[in-house]
């Protein structure tokens, strides 16, 4: 049986979407950079460490878990979740005319095993002006999403340009999922 190691309601609905029958599992790892811990490691571990987490709180051999994270970068810098609107406005100043990259990585743990997929996209967010940021804070929709932003949402109309996977900047890259899941036996097609 596959278990998703999240409480993403985006996370759930992408795996939905590949017509896979899967459990959630509820762990809580701390989202924690470490010194010196370059992001794309940073994303992995965190991912990895969801789902092994997951793996010891089902104690049951037979289960595969899936564990994935997504983070924002921008100069070397991980954006997470806003702590409250005016972080959340910081943060979309500094993602205003730039590119930026999103890192989603997914990590499949079983008895057999541990594997993952990895999703890098770049995204163009155009110039941002204060009353534009007000009004996108003012959904709700920026709080719990890495870099203060929803590309499935309201958010979408903040993103000039993507160059990688939609559904990876969203939380969960589909294609690198469902590849990871054939190549372990988890789906067939």
């Amino acid at each position: 049986m596959l278990y998703l190691a999240s409480q993403s309601p985006r996370r759930r609905q992408l795996l939905e979407q590949i017509g896979v029958e899967f459990k959630v599992v509820d762990v809580n790892v701390p989202e924690q950079r470490a010194m010196a811990e370059a992001p794309r490691e940073y994303v992995s571990r965190v991912a990895r460490e969801k789902a092994l987490a997951g793996y010891a709180a089902l104690n049951d051999p037979q289960a595969v878990v899936l564990g994935a994270d997504t983070e924002v970068v921008l100069d070397d810098e991980v954006f997470g979740k806003p702590r409250d609107a005016a972080d959340a406005a910081a943060m979309l100043r500094r993602l205003s005319a730039r590119v930026h990259e999103v890192i989603s990585i997914v990590w499949l743990v079983s008895r057999k095993g541990e594997w993952s997929e990895t999703s890098l996209s770049r995204v163009r967010v155009p110039e941002l002006d204060d009353a534009i940021i007000a009004a996108y804070i003012a959904t709700g929709e920026p709080f719990g999403k890495a870099g203060a932003y929803a590309i499935q949402g309201h958010g979408a109309k903040l993103i000039e340009h993507l160059d990688g996977s939609h559904s990876g900047v969203m939380g969960l890259p589909v294609f690198e999922t469902a590849k990871l899941l054939r190549a372990h036996g988890v789906i067939r097609h």
